[in-house]
């Protein structure tokens, strides 16, 4: 089985623009890019994942070593419609959606993603249970699957599994339900930056 992760990325200055109300356009860009590293490096030590690539027009840092898939524009499921797409021509098993905003993301949490029962969904809820942090898809099993980041993901996500006949396992933990959206959510982050500076 070979299995892909990929980790949405977005432009540096749109990076969580939903903490400008406490953060700065220079700090929100160190931030995001401390948590990125966090989760490329989980990602890349866990077992059972092949390959890892970023996805999106920025790297935010990270080692040019790092696959950087393009976006083709038109917003984040188009984008990952299109890994998936390039996933499959690659000859993988499996693809996961990881976000790269999780401080608390272990290799472990990373691992359990890429372990899943084939023929099955890996979905990780966020903490409040209608966000979706992580999908873990089998090929071909999945393909036509439509993507629906945004709100109420979770459902929608589940709903479009069971639309194509798909097994749902839920992946629950701190490390995958604990994403920094909300000026709240900052303490989560703590080890990795002081966001205030």
């Amino acid at each position: 089985m070979t299995c892909w992760l990929i980790i949405p990325v977005k432009p540096p200055h749109q990076a969580k623009s939903r903490l400008s109300e406490v953060l700065g356009e220079s700090e929100r860009t160190a931030l995001a890019g401390a948590m990125l590293r966090h989760v490329l490096a989980a990602a890349q030590s866990a077992g059972g994942v092949d390959q890892v690539a970023l996805l999106g027009p920025s790297r935010l840092g990270t080692p040019d070593t790092v696959p950087l898939l393009e976006d083709p524009g038109g917003g984040l499921n188009p984008a990952i419609t299109s890994a998936f797409a390039h996933v499959t021509t690659q000859g993988a098993d499996r693809m996961i959606v990881l976000f790269a905003d999780l401080p608390l993301l272990s290799r472990n949490d990373v691992a359990c993603l890429a372990e899943a029962t084939a023929g099955a969904m890996i979905i990780a809820p966020d903490r409040h249970g209608t966000g979706t942090n992580a999908l873990s898809l089998p090929i071909p099993a999945a393909k036509g699957f439509t993507f629906a980041f945004g709100p109420d993901s979770f459902a929608a996500h589940k709903a479009e599994a069971a639309r194509l006949g798909l097994r749902i396992e839920l992946a629950q933990s701190p490390g995958l339900a604990r994403d920094v959206d909300m000026p709240e959510d900052l303490a989560d982050a703590g080890q990795l930056i002081d966001p205030r500076g």
